[in-house]
């Protein structure tokens, strides 16, 4: 097909009329195509000649993207530079206004200015004014452009041969210098003598010739000298590889097993690991596929599969053809797939929350693996290991102070809600210890103790003097009813514990009352059983027992629990 592609996608007759226009061209019936010149285009080119790339594509059939640009060869010169150190013309007298303030010259401004800033510029001094520079326009070309010698001056390379006969003056008056310190008058010296001076000489004999001196001007050049294959650099001793070292083992001799990783001598390629039982990041060579999914080439592998799933999709996305397109779309993608995730995430966190449950711990700490051996009897007693070792606090522990024999908090008062020393009973911190004394002392203060006291005054109170007995006798004794039920009053009111907790002793009776009463105050709306309970209240006080605030919970809704609508559809 000698025509270009034509821009968007042609319909089905269109494409027919397009294979049968091209079918007579080839067969000469009908004429060919012309190009924007008017020249005819061969009818018989293949398409991937004759079709011009996204970048270059005017539309028409066209065959210039296959010919050379001509390009104006005339500012590619090897004398077009600039003019360094060119000044236009004698310097001015007088400060120019749009002149530099620096030095008075009015090619560059203050800030461009390449000379020692003066203490008063020539704005305000007028003196030693600068002249202006050429400012040349050097148009330079594609390949002037690309040149790394052009403008170079040669004649600045004469400072490199300077340089070096420099050193060498200086190295060979070193020499005489340390011959003329030596007093000896060896032939070591001598020879030393002669070859200082081998260079003024006109000829050389070999009697006065040294061996040690060669081997010096040899060791100096030999750190220049390549190795074999490697390139070394003294300088900065960086070694890159260009052949196996001999010494190297090859991938062949790794493991000579027959059945192991294959090598193929014409590629020297051995692409699987031939040390199977050796872990890839301990092995000195893990075969050539390891080395291919590391770098770049997982990226390549997910662009490729990118490109052929949007292409099953409908999507004209061509890696090889259209790298740049496939490349800018697939970052598009995975950044919008990233930001749909990020905001799923965020959603359902929002919603449901347990952002802390994703925070896990390391896994050393969730397995809580290591290698002491312990075993175990049925009784849980050890019988062969060594029994791990108790967990250290950073505080004092079983230190005793201020007399007492126990730690503060090792004793709970339930009546009162407080922790104390277990030894004296006592609920202040650092405080000295009264023993015995002293938790006879708290029993006494007790409320349940005040209340009997109280209770048992009031009875002696209420008897008449005249049936009173002797202040001799004892009180009489506290009905055993009466004293329970005070206590249970004393619990009560002192006790912290909150109505519903702890261990109930519910009537069964009461309970299915209270929980039919509660359905019907359901069912009702809640007006019923407000209005009863209304009505219990104007006739005399009323609490809330435990079997109505047992009910209470049994019949409640559980609004905010997240499983209260799950229903397991698997069963």
């Amino acid at each position: 097909m000698a025509s270009a592609s034509a821009t968007g996608k042609l319909s089905r007759e269109e494409f027919r009329r397009q294979k049968d226009l091209d079918a007579a061209r080839k067969a000469g019936t009908a004429p060919a195509a012309l190009d924007e010149e008017g020249k005819p285009i061969n009818p018989h080119i293949p398409q991937y000649i004759a079709q011009a790339p996204w970048y270059l594509d005017t539309g028409a059939p066209s065959l210039s993207h296959q010919r050379i640009p001509e390009y104006d060869r005339s500012a590619d010169k090897l004398d077009n530079w600039y003019d360094r150190g060119a000044k236009a013309g004698p310097a001015a007298k007088k400060y120019r206004k749009g002149a530099c303030e620096n030095c008075g010259a009015l090619t560059h401004k203050k800030q461009d200015c390449l000379e020692r800033p003066r203490k008063k510029g020539a704005k305000f001094t007028n003196r030693d004014i600068a002249p202006d520079e050429v400012v040349q326009d050097v148009a330079a070309g594609y390949d002037a452009k690309r040149d790394r010698w052009n403008g170079y001056d040669p004649a600045a390379h004469r400072a490199v041969y300077d340089e070096y006969e420099a050193v060498e003056a200086a190295r060979q008056r070193l020499r005489e210098e340390e011959i003329d310190k030596r007093t000896t008058t060896d032939l070591a010296a001598v020879r030393r003598v002669a070859k200082a001076g081998k260079e003024k000489a006109e000829g050389r004999d070999d009697d006065f010739g040294s061996s040690e001196d060669e081997d010096e001007d040899q060791d100096k050049y030999a750190e220049a000298a390549d190795a074999v294959g490697q390139k070394l650099d003294t300088k900065t001793r960086i070694t890159v590889r260009n052949l196996r070292i001999r010494e190297d083992t090859a991938k062949y001799l790794i493991n000579l097993d027959p059945s192991s990783a294959y090598y193929d001598p014409k590629t020297r390629s051995m692409r699987d690991n031939p040390m199977r039982n050796v872990p890839e990041e301990e092995a000195r060579f893990a075969g050539d596929n390891f080395l291919r999914f590391s770098g770049e080439a997982p990226e390549v592998q997910k662009l490729q599969l990118f490109a052929w799933n949007a292409a099953q999709r409908g999507n004209d996305v061509h890696i090889n053809a259209l790298p740049t397109q496939g490349q800018l779309l697939h970052k598009e993608y995975v950044k919008k797939k990233e930001e749909l995730k990020d905001t799923t995430k965020v959603s359902i966190l929002s919603r449901y929350g347990g952002e802390e449950y994703l925070e896990k711990a390391p896994k050393e700490l969730l397995h809580g693996q290591t290698e002491e051996y312990v075993e175990y009897s049925r009784t849980g007693q050890i019988v062969k290991g060594r029994e791990r070792a108790k967990t250290k606090s950073k505080y004092a522990e079983d230190v005793y102070v201020n007399n007492h024999t126990s730690v503060w908090g090792s004793w709970y008062d339930l009546t009162s809600g407080q922790w104390g020393y277990a030894c004296c009973h006592s609920f202040i911190h650092m405080s000295y210890c009264t023993g015995e004394a002293g938790i006879s002392a708290a029993e006494a203060s007790s409320a349940k103790q005040l209340l009997q006291i109280q209770s048992a005054a009031d009875a002696s109170s209420s008897i008449p003097s005249s049936a009173a007995p002797p202040s001799s006798m004892p009180p009489p004794p506290v009905p055993a009813t009466d004293s329970a039920d005070r206590k249970k009053k004393a619990e009560e009111l002192y006790s912290k514990k909150r109505l519903g907790e702890g261990e109930l002793a519910l009537d069964r009776g009461k309970l299915a009352q209270a929980l039919s009463e509660e359905r019907k105050r359901k069912a009702g709306g809640g007006q019923d059983g407000e209005d009863m309970r209304a009505g219990k209240k104007q006739k005399g006080g009323y609490e809330v027992s435990e079997e109505e605030l047992e009910a209470y919970r049994m019949n409640r809704r559980m609004t905010e629990d997240p499983m209260a609508n799950y229903v397991d559809t698997e069963l």
